[in-house]
């Protein structure tokens, strides 16, 4: 869930900055077609949204066998149980009809005088029509972060305009929730998850009610990747359930002390699993006891960090960024009203323009949590991540060539885009308008074909995010209603729902059932190859969740191998022999003298293939260094060599050598210490 600006707002309250964080039962009646056109239900409900798309869906794979369609990576269907269940108005479907699904919430009533998040996103009085069905006068719309987008009719449409795979993501907010005014149930988020993963199930049951009985409806939860390819296959769509929410397993963290350990951390994913989730984010928007968090920036991030003060007891710390990435900067902008909930005396620091980066990266609990998630073959969402927590991170996953990352709305920084490509792994960009979305996804094209990859959206929607403004019908290539879908094979017109018809042109992006129309839209700002990029969505997403699933961790040759070095480091209360660096347990190291030409040979007993060497520093690096193989332990072949080293998880990967030796010889020192090595790993694959 990310915020994204469209349009200036005016001041607002605390609550509002904190908000922003995050923003007559009808029977049913034959179909027409029931019976000869396998998309159309035998019953829908009557009266309901009209679809707007006339053509039999594509099933089967292309030439190659791949399966095709569009990816959303990043949605909220249920978001309307979150935060208390109030903030976000009406519901993806109800057993009751359109008219309950499609309502506002009851505090909106009569002219939205007491709908206060619109207030605070919108400005102006506040003030809405709050009717939905079937007049919807002021909502949904594009800029309306408070009512229902994924009704299940608008998410059929986008189905039928060549969607194949939609996240559904489980979010909530504890502080949101507590910060709130209206609510009808507890805060406690995994409350909320559990709720929400029912709900979607239930939806599932729903649509398949009006296609004859269970399984045969085109709103598919699927948990594995085999799965989803055969519902691709039948021309259905495969729903995956993901979760983003600030304190997963209730790992928050208050004055920099966990209130979770490893044992909450091992039940929370196994619930999860059960529930059918397969990514989640580990953390967003408030530091937690797992990692820290990208910042929000301005005015917005100022009341981001007072909410993260009054949550956890502390308030972000920034530091100078290592490398190219950086976290988003804070800034100096005021928020008085936020300020003003500080206890008396506390102020929001000051930080030095030239410190962007968290100072909070990948705790021990975050790590354990992150191999707990590859254990379970699941994903992991690195957008909202620090730079630092997502750089360990993709450190963890490339020693273990586990290729489970997803990077799903555009809050990762771009210059991981390589390195999550070269795991494996899978990226979407956040719904922009279709100018500013063309224009990242020409910046990114030249990756995407050196991969050999496709693209992906994530919609975000009940997401309090914003979505595309309309372009205008006079702009010079509006979208023109009729048009046909990407494969061809169906025609598009406008939307209607109740007495209202949406234009994307003149409506922008106002619910989910507008997703073919924008994409189109971008069809006709940023051309066709950006479209087939986004069509090749579904076999890249399902490659990397395939690849996860397939994953095996290699076995470590070197584990329990004899070693020697060049020198050990001396200390009558420790030992730092060279064996302690392949014994098996990170608490223990092997650490030199202190001068630069060092090394630590590894024998592996018998020759073996090596293709692939990790290395654990302690504080003491290598910044020069070289991994070396051998056979008989005397002629030596560098393999890998970096004269960047900056500590941390390296791993040096290579072509296949065979090798009983392996020497990793340090040339230059990272710090005026020796060279200090946590573990060292060898691996075949």
């Amino acid at each position: 869930m990310t915020r994204q600006p469209h349009h200036r707002r005016r001041p607002i309250t605390v609550l509002s900055l904190l908000l922003l964080v995050m923003a007559v039962t009808l029977g049913p009646t034959p179909s027409s077609a029931a019976g000869t056109d396998w998309w159309n239900p035998v019953a829908r409900p009557a009266p309901d949204s009209q679809i707007g798309v006339t053509g039999e869906p594509f099933k089967g794979t292309n030439s190659q066998g791949e399966v095709r369609g569009f990816v959303d990576a990043h949605n909220h269907i249920m978001a309307n149980e979150a935060f208390g269940g109030r903030l976000i108005c009406g519901k993806p479907f109800s057993e009751a009809g359109v008219a309950d699904a499609l309502k506002d919430c009851p505090e909106h009533y009569p002219d939205g005088s007491l709908a206060i998040f619109d207030f605070i996103t919108n400005g102006g009085d506040g003030k809405h029509d709050p009717d939905g069905w079937p007049t919807f006068k002021d909502w949904p719309a594009y800029d309306s972060l408070t009512h229902q987008q994924n009704y299940y009719a608008w998410v059929e449409r986008a189905w039928r305009g060549g969607q194949r795979v939609l996240v559904n993501d489980l979010v909530t907010n504890g502080v949101i929730c507590s910060v709130y005014p209206f609510k009808d149930r507890s805060c406690d988020e995994m409350t909320s998850i559990r709720l929400q993963a029912k709900l979607t199930y239930d939806m599932q049951a729903y649509i398949d009610k009006m296609y004859g009985g269970t399984g045969k409806g085109w709103f598919r939860i699927v948990t594995d990747s085999e799965q989803a390819r055969s519902v691709i296959e039948q021309g259905k769509l495969a729903v995956i359930l993901g979760v983003e929410t600030s304190e997963p397993f209730g790992c928050k963290q208050i004055l920099d002390i966990a209130q979770c350990d490893k044992e909450d951390i091992d039940a929370g994913l196994d619930e999860l699993y059960d529930l059918g989730v397969r990514s989640m984010f580990l953390c967003h928007k408030f530091d937690n006891a797992l990692c820290g968090v990208r910042f929000d920036e301005g005015g917005l991030g100022t009341a981001i960090n007072v909410g993260q003060f009054l949550s956890t007891g502390t308030f972000w710390q920034t530091e100078k960024c290592t490398g190219p990435q950086h976290d988003n900067p804070i800034g100096g902008a005021a928020a008085p009203s936020a300020e003003e909930e500080l206890p008396a005396g506390v102020e929001v620091p000051s930080y030095d323009d030239d410190a962007q980066c968290n100072k909070r990266g990948l705790t021990e609990l975050g790590e354990y949590a992150v191999r707990g998630m590859m254990q379970r073959k699941m994903m992991l969402e690195v957008d909202h991540m620090s730079v630092k927590a997502t750089g360990r991170a993709l450190d963890i996953f490339e020693s273990e060539s586990y290729p489970g990352v997803l990077s799903s709305h555009s809050w990762m920084d771009l210059n991981w885009t390589e390195r999550v490509y070269g795991l494996g792994g899978f990226i979407a960009q956040y719904m922009h308008g279709s100018e500013g979305f063309s224009a990242e996804a020409d910046r990114t094209k030249a990756l995407r074909e050196k991969y050999d990859v496709g693209y992906g959206y994530g919609t975000d929607m009940n997401g309090v995010g914003g979505w595309p403004a309309p372009r205008g019908a006079d702009a010079s290539n509006p979208v023109t209603y009729p048009f046909r879908s990407t494969d061809g094979g169906s025609v598009i017109d406008k939307q209607t729902t109740g007495s209202r018809t949406w234009d994307l042109n003149t409506d922008g992006a106002s619910h989910y059932g507008l997703v073919p129309d924008w994409i189109e839209d971008i069809r006709k700002v940023g051309g066709q190859d950006v479209v087939d990029d986004l069509f090749r969505g579904a076999e890249s997403y399902l490659d990397t969740w395939g690849a996860s699933e397939g994953h095996k961790a290699g076995v470590n040759l070197a584990k329990g191998a004899s070693a020697s070095a060049s020198s050990s480091e001396s200390n009558p209360f420790t030992s730092y022999a060279p064996g302690r660096a392949v014994d098996g347990n990170a608490d223990t190291r092997w650490a030199s003298d202190w001068s630069d030409d060092q090394w630590l040979r590894i024998d592996l007993g018998s020759t073996s293939t090596v293709k692939r060497v990790t290395l654990e520093w302690e504080r003491a690096y290598g910044k020069s260094y070289r991994v070396e193989v051998s056979t008989d332990g005397t002629t030596w072949q560098s393999v890998w060599a970096t004269t960047a080293g900056d500590g941390g998880l390296d791993t040096a990967r290579f072509n296949g050598v065979s090798a009983r030796y392996v020497r990793i010889h340090g040339l230059d020192r990272g710090t005026d210490w020796g060279y200090s090595l946590y573990e060292v790993g060898v691996y075949s694959s």
